[in-house]
Formats: structure tokens, C-alpha cells, sequence
């Protein structure tokens, strides 16, 4: 039994209150179902904005009746100050998963992505250390390594951000670190590395890759990449961040105040991606035959990027349970049954 499963077992035996925002986004409603699925006690806080309520039901198809009688949904905003004192009251444990996520959405429109990521993270801040939480868990970025280019990036170093969304992470990295320093109020934030799972939306013009292109390839279109397709990634499926949300939550206080990587290790590049994404198609009968097409490259795009994952493992005991394979083998069968003929 991993340190991981013994975790979940405990949990299991020892139910916590946990607060999670952003839960009908695609990461935050797979960790409520885990979370459920262990039998805790969940409130949700979400404004719906780039959420969905269907992801909500595709959980409550997921879990028993008795556990989802668990769960309780707030439909709120974490830039309204009042919404997160009322959603951290008498919890646990929270796991920040709210923000406006998107390279290109920052770059459009810098303000909304501010006052979403920086004044809403302050908001769910102020609330959860005057409700007294156990603990603080938020999504972090990997943007946050700019330009710097070493590879594997490794948590201490970093180098100029790329982007608005890149300062907004870092920033609340910042904020973190000084809550702890001015109030004692301690912390966890994960570096997440291009996360992909079931229930993240392929459409609209801030799509991540994966979803993106499988709805391409399911419903035959052409399938665009990016500069010359060696610009890598690495991916990482969303089970292994729903395992580093747990593992940092019920964390001892000697690791806290920190940043880990959430990852793989490993990193993909685009072109093989693509190959990979059209063989697994093909292994699910589904026929692709187009090759990519190639335009400019993005801006505020970082040209390689992989973690090293050490400090994760060591100190949180976190061990990625999918690779990127792993991963593709689990999403492609429910990208099919979701948006075939959409």
C-alpha cells in the first residue's frame, strides 16, 4: 500500500469538511469525486464562468446517493470577499482550484485575469486563515519558471515571466509566502504541469491541446499546431494532481509554506503528441487520417518545459500513478462517448 492509498484509507476512517473552489471545473470536480468517493464532507464554491454544471452531475452519476447527499454547492465568487468567508466557515480543509486560467486570455484581457487570480487568491486567503482552516492547498503554475530554461525546472529557481497569467501565479506565490511570514498562516501551493483528464472542455478559444485536438480528430477536422511541433510539455493527468491535493491537505506543518511541481517528470513534444493521440483514436476505432497543419507560434508560450519531481516524492510522498500514456489509454473512450457528433 502506498503512502497515498494509506492516506485515503485514513480519511476514510477519520472524514474532514473540505472546501473546494472551483469544483465544475475539470480539475476541482475530479478531486470532489475522490473526495466524495472517500466519504467526506464537501462544499463547493463556484461562479459558473468557466465551469460547468454538468461536470457536477457527471460526479453525482459517479458516486452513491448517501455520498453525494455530502456534498453542498455555493454559487458564489472568490473576488466577493463574503462568499469565501461563507464557504470556508467550519471547514477543514481547502483546496483553491478557482482562477482564469490561459496564456493567450491574460494577454487579451489582463485585468479580469488579475482580479480573479490575485484579488480573489487574497479573498480566499483572508477568509480561510480567519476561519481557522487546518490547511491551504492552491493551484499554482509552472508558468511561474518564465524564461528561465533549464530543464528539469526545479522549484527554487525561476526566471522572468512570459505572461500576465504568469505574474498573476507567481504573485500568489508571493502572497503566500508573506501570510505565513506576517500571521503564521501556512501554506501549500502546487506547480501544476499542463494537467489533462475527463471533463476538461475542448471548446472555445482558450482550449488546452489534448481536448482540443481529440474533438478535432473525432469529428475529422484539421488539427493545428503551433510553431514546429517541438515544443514540449509535460503532461500530466489529472489523477496524479487530485493525488497531490490530498497528500498536501492532510500534510504535516513541516511542509508547509512550500511549492512542489506537480508532474510526471517526463515531457512530450507536440508532434508526438499529436501521433500518440491519433494511434489511441485508431485503437478505439476511431479513423484519422489528416496530418497536422503548422502556424506561427503563440505568444507568451514557454519553449520546453518538464519538472523534476524529487521534492514532491520526498516530501509529500506524492508518486504519479499515470503517464502521459496512462492518461490518453483513460480519456479517449470518454472523449468519444461525450463529443462524438458535437
Amino acid at each position: 500500500m502506498t503512502v497515498y492509498q494509506e492516506k485515503c484509507e485514513n480519511l476514510k476512517a477519520n472524514p474532514k469538511k473540505w472546501l473546494i473552489t472551483g469544483v465544475a471545473g475539470f480539475i476541482g470536480s475530479n478531486i470532489l469525486e475522490k473526495l466524495l468517493e472517500l466519504n467526506q464532507s464537501v462544499i463547493g464554491l463556484d461562479n459558473l464562468s468557466t465551469g460547468y454544471s454538468h461536470n457536477l452531475k457527471e460526479v453525482k452519476l459517479k458516486v452513491s446517493d448517501s455520498q453525494w447527499s455530502k456534498f453542498s454547492f455555493i454559487e458564489g465568487d472568490i473576488c466577493s470577499l463574503s462568499d469565501c468567508k461563507k464557504a470556508t466557515n467550519d471547514v477543514d480543509y481547502v483546496l483553491h482550484q478557482a482562477a482564469l486560467g490561459s496564456v493567450p486570455r491574460s494577454i487579451k484581457d489582463p485585468i479580469l485575469t488579475n482580479n480573479s487570480n490575485i484579488n480573489g487568491f487574497l479573498n480566499m486567503l483572508v477568509a480561510s486563515m480567519e476561519s481557522e482552516v487546518s490547511s491551504f492547498t492552491y493551484a499554482a503554475s509552472s508558468s511561474t519558471y518564465g524564461d528561465h530554461q533549464a530543464l528539469p525546472k526545479v522549484e527554487n529557481i525561476i526566471g522572468k515571466p512570459l505572461s500576465p497569467y504568469a505574474i498573476t501565479k507567481y504573485v500568489n506565490e508571493l502572497y503566500a509566502d508573506i501570510f505565513d511570514q506576517c500571521y503564521g498562516f501556512k501554506s501549500i501551493g502546487l506547480r501544476y504541469f499542463n494537467i489533462f483528464g475527463k471533463r476538461q472542455d475542448p471548446n472555445g478559444a482558450y482550449a488546452a491541446v489534448i481536448p482540443k485536438w481529440i474533438d478535432l480528430m473525432i469529428n475529422r477536422e484539421q488539427v493545428l499546431i503551433n510553431g514546429d511541433g517541438m515544443t514540449s510539455r509535460d503532461f500530466c493527468y489529472v489523477d496524479n494532481a487530485v493525488q497531490a491535493n490530498i497528500l498536501a491537505a492532510v500534510s504535516s506543518e513541516e511542509y508547509k509554506n512550500e511549492v512542489y511541481n506537480v508532474a510526471v517528470g517526463d515531457r512530450t513534444n507536440l508532434n508526438d503528441l499529436f501521433y500518440s493521440l491519433r494511434s489511441t483514436l485508431i485503437e478505439n476505432d476511431k479513423q484519422y487520417s489528416l496530418n497536422p497543419k503548422y502556424q506561427d507560434f503563440r505568444d507568451g508560450d514557454v519553449r520546453h518545459s518538464q519538472a523534476n519531481i524529487s521534492k514532491a516524492k520526498e516530501m509529500l510522498s506524492y508518486q504519479p500513478s499515470h503517464s502521459l500514456i496512462d492518461g490518453i489509454n483513460e480519456i479517449i473512450p470518454w472523449y468519444i462517448r461525450n463529443l462524438e457528433g458535437k
